[in-house]
């Protein structure tokens, strides 16, 4: 089964609920009025879409309605289709990354998947023939280590740690010196899932960036976020809370396929101005792929209209 069948499967709970109402008001609205534009905007909003990038897309859709002379409600389907799809165009190098030595942060809440999407990262990239070292920096949660070693034997990748509660910067500085010996590719970094204290966090990466900054010059460095789809404007409340603590520079979406809110991948890219870079719809490795707006609208959209197919 290919990815994007796997998309499509795994954006089935949002497609019966979220696109299914989204639907009935276009084929149930005889005008477009301000009642249509309503309901329409209550659907996006109960859709996860965001009320920020609701109102956006409807602002959108009013002035091409009015350019174009529409007045089928069905007409503006494809109009707002293809507005969601413009806002999650990832810029050309998203994943410049993928052509230079890289240091990769990830963070998150404890319990989003995390440790399991570095241990899919490291067998993505080993695939592709890199060099991988992962630096085990979450050292406050005693199984985090564990687990990432399960992950790092599986994906052949070398797994640099320390004893609980010591300073994640020494053990960055340790997978530094390991990466550097190794001549790694990347260099994945697991963090704290915390955000009770930001200033923690903030300190926290800091000094770990100040190591690399020194020991690893050169070095192309990124910050994913991982978010839980299953949790909603949850998912979007801690990307905008990591990003202010980080700077994050993408998005991991994980659990999409247990989720009916998939409309949050479009909020994030949205209204946080970062690009969803990897999306997760299962427990595989093989589940974890690049985020492709195109493939996205596609499956989360696709009903037979043959005007959505590309």
């Amino acid at each position: 089964m290919g990815f994007f069948t796997r998309l499509k499967e795994g954006l089935t709970k949002t497609r019966d609920s979220f696109v299914k109402n989204m639907d009935s008001v276009f084929s149930g609205s005889g005008v477009i009025d301000e009642d249509f534009y309503e309901e329409l905007e209550e659907t996006l909003i109960m859709g996860d879409i965001g009320v920020r990038t609701t109102e956006e897309l409807l602002d959108e859709l009013r002035e091409q309605v009015k350019k174009q002379h529409i007045k089928d409600p069905m007409d503006c389907r494809k109009l707002l289709i293809d507005s969601i799809r413009n806002r999650m165009r990832n810029e050309y190098d998203a994943y410049e990354f993928l052509f230079h030595t890289s240091v990769i942060f990830v963070i998150g809440v404890n319990g989003v998947g995390k440790t399991t999407t570095i241990g899919k990262l490291a067998a993505k990239f080993r695939s592709q023939h890199k060099k991988v070292v992962i630096a085990a920096a979450d050292t406050f949660r005693a199984a985090a280590g564990e687990q990432l070693k399960v992950w790092a034997d599986r994906a052949d990748a070398e797994l640099v740690s320390g004893v609980d509660g010591a300073d994640p910067s020494a053990v960055v500085f340790d997978a530094i010196a390991s990466a550097k010996a190794k001549k790694a590719d990347v260099l994945l970094i697991d963090t704290a899932g915390r955000l009770h204290n930001k200033k923690n966090l903030m300190d926290e990466l800091a000094k770990m960036n100040r190591i690399i900054d020194r020991e690893f010059p050169g070095a192309f460095k990124e910050t994913f976020v991982v978010v839980d789809a299953t949790t909603g404007q949850n998912a979007l409340s801690q990307a905008k809370e990591f990003q202010e603590a980080a700077s994050a520079t993408g998005v991991i979406l994980t659990k999409m396929d247990g989720s009916a809110k998939g409309g949050i991948a479009v909020a994030i890219q949205s209204e946080l101005g970062i690009p969803v870079k990897y999306i997760g719809v299962g427990e595989t490795v093989e589940d974890l792929e690049k985020f492709d707006p195109d493939d996205f609208v596609k499956a989360l959209f696709e009903t037979g209209d043959p005007s959505e197919e590309s």
